[in-house]
């Protein structure tokens, strides 16, 4: 097994892995969403009214509709299906009702949900110059030879890899460094769970892996993938990829300073 996975699989389950990796993910919970007043004015006078339209197009209106349903999105782009579509409306408007006003401005305010916010949190650690050098530009990183992080969002990055390192893939990368003169490119993920969305993030960053580039590639991965067990995440980590370069960020500028 590749070192840094096997440290990785080590440091998440025998230390104090998760209050270590919050300064990498500090998954803070952003505060209430802004409920414009005026518009919830005009929410309560049609949920008094028993205004069932006016009730779903207003909340229409706010980023968080209040409940989950699979119609939802399909009514936020095409508000006139509201009117043509009268047992749809109804359907929800009863589920609001019975809900009551109180619940419904909590659940419109609702902060967003956490692994929304996770995407940046790497770049901004990396910035923090937490891999002991502070990412720089594109001009100062293409003028030497020199240890460096490049600087940029995800796009950016991949469009360095693209142009000067071959890398194939139409997917942003979370890291493009150079190290003891090796070019190095990564993708960073934190899975929070098993299955379905993050199931494809975990396929995300394995597929870096195997772009063809002339770089050293690195899958910068943290999460439940390292808790032992017979789920398909850690079955394909310790088989099937096990000789990758593959770690948590917590290893990752042990593994740079390496090569």
């Amino acid at each position: 097994m590749n070192r840094y996975l096997e440290l990785s699989i080590e440091y998440a389950n025998q230390r104090s892995y998760l209050d270590d990796l919050f300064s990498v993910y500090p998954t803070i919970p952003e505060g209430i969403r802004d409920i414009d007043q005026q518009a919830w004015g005009k929410v309560e006078a049609a949920f008094n009214e028993g205004n069932n339209y006016e009730l779903i197009r207003r909340l229409l209106e706010f980023d968080l509709f209040p409940i989950k349903d699979s119609y939802v999105a399909y009514l936020r782009r095409d508000k006139s299906a509201l009117e043509r579509n009268p047992k749809t409306t109804n359907r929800l408007a009863g589920r609001l009702y019975e809900m009551g006003l109180d619940l419904i401005y909590q659940k419109c305010s609702e902060a967003k949900e956490t692994n929304r916010q996770i995407g940046p949190m790497f770049r901004k650690w990396a910035a923090s110059k937490s891999l002991g050098l502070m990412p720089c530009s594109l001009e100062e990183f293409v003028s030497n030879n020199e240890d460096a992080v490049l600087k940029g969002s995800d796009v950016h990055l991949m469009r360095f890899a693209k142009e000067h390192l071959g890398y194939n893939h139409n997917k942003g990368l979370d890291l493009v460094a150079r190290f003891n003169g090796k070019y190095v490119i990564g993708e960073a993920k934190f899975l929070t769970d098993f299955g379905g969305h993050q199931s494809s993030q975990f396929r995300d960053a394995l597929a870096t892996l195997n772009a063809e580039v002339d770089a050293v590639a690195v899958a910068v991965l943290d999460g439940v993938l390292y808790i032992p067990g017979k789920n398909k995440m850690y079955t394909e980590l310790t088989e099937i990829y096990a000789e990758k370069n593959i770690m948590s960020a917590l290893l990752l500028r042990e593994f740079l300073y390496s090569l």
